[in-house]
């Protein structure tokens, strides 16, 4: 069933469809009934808003995405990508309430690569390229310029990632979120040639290096925690940031999600990584497990980096305990890689040389 609001798959790189729908006058003639306006669902805005993304959904056509070949589900043709024996993953997270930042400050514009991080850094972290992103936008009431910036920065992270944007829902659902409020979900398709997704645990064995790669700040996790420490600060979001010069509060917050998947590519085709682990909510402590085979633990050299100041500000600010910090906050490190020791050094020329941070972070040890 379709909903008239929705853009569906209303955008595809390669091509664009949508259907079209003539929104109801808001008093048909001869009658004192309503309609679908006077319930709150904005028909014409719905549709103005597909006009203002096609340009950006358009710019992240990839090879494999073909918009002709559809209009309700977007199409990936993995042999045209040159894949031979694909295996598919696919991911799904949100943004969280870092969105309230964005909504409190009216600053929409990066948001959206957040969006396409959070779900394509978990790809990576198997070993897999990016291929196809999809999201889903509720709102209580539709503002299509609002949305079509949340679109664009999603259209961004597509770009960095190198994925298609191969379709959006956008739900207007009145009574369901506050004034001004809206929701985000992201949706990845990856790929990987079969016999190459990471991790690889029986390769791995104590005394493995782990390499870490640097983060923008706080990235998408934490945001409850952070937004506490804000209220107890007094600040407002435009005033300047403590911890970042040139910028407002709410700016340096908002700094979006680094995006690591065409700087792995290089480290992933050499067969150089024997795991990785993507670093969200619960840190370093508890993200490098989930790539490591049961008898084998990290060990964390925790001056091995320089934390960015955001950190220090939360911490000294919100009098947050160092295990809480670990626990809750990537420190740094948005990424890590476990690799022979033979190999680190490699690595890390490798992944500085597309433009990332690495660092010799730690090693695996026998639990």
């Amino acid at each position: 069933m379709v909903n008239p609001t929705r853009r569906g798959i209303a955008y595809q790189c390669g091509g664009f469809w949508t259907h079209t729908v003539t929104n109801s006058p808001r008093h048909p003639a001869g009658t004192n009934g309503l309609t679908y306006h006077d319930a709150g669902v904005d028909i014409d805005e719905g549709e103005r808003l597909v006009d203002l993304i096609k340009p950006a959904a358009k710019s992240t056509a990839r090879t494999g995405a073909d918009g002709a070949l559809g209009g309700f589900a977007g199409a990936f043709d993995p042999k045209a990508a040159g894949f031979k024996d694909p295996i598919f993953l696919a991911t799904t997270d949100g943004v969280g309430t870092k969105l309230k930042i964005a909504i409190e400050s009216g600053r929409h514009e990066t948001v959206g690569i957040d969006l396409v991080a959070m779900c394509v850094n978990d790809l990576s972290a198997q070993g897999a390229e990016p291929l196809m992103f999809l999201d889903y936008y509720a709102t209580g009431k539709l503002n299509a310029d609002e949305a079509a910036l949340v679109v664009q920065g999603i259209a961004e992270g597509c770009r960095q990632a190198g994925a298609a944007l191969s379709g959006g829902e956008t739900a207007e659902m009145p009574g369901m979120y506050a004034k001004g409020d809206y929701d985000l979900a992201g949706f990845s398709v990856g790929a990987a040639e079969r016999g190459t997704l990471l991790p690889r645990l029986d390769e791995m064995q104590a005394g493995d290096v782990i390499v870490g790669i640097a983060s923008s700040g706080p990235h998408s996790n934490g945001y409850s925690l952070v937004r506490k420490v804000v209220e107890r600060s007094g600040l407002a979001w435009d005033a300047p940031a403590p911890f970042e010069d040139g910028k407002t509060l709410a700016e340096a917050l908002l700094t979006p999600t680094r995006i690591y998947a065409k700087a792995l590519k290089p480290v992933f085709d050499a067969k150089l990584a024997k795991g990785a682990a993507h670093i969200t909510g619960g840190g370093l402590v508890e993200n490098t497990p989930r790539a490591l085979p049961d008898q084998l633990e990290a060990a964390f050299d925790w001056n091995a980096w320089k934390r960015p100041a955001v950190f220090e500000w939360l911490q000294s600010t919100g009098g947050v305990p160092e295990e809480d910090m670990r626990r809750t906050f990537n420190l740094g490190i948005g990424m890590i890689l476990i690799v022979a020791p033979e190999k680190a050094d490699e690595v890390v020329t490798l992944l500085n040389a597309g433009g990332e941070q690495a660092f010799k972070i730690g090693a695996l040890k026998a639990v």
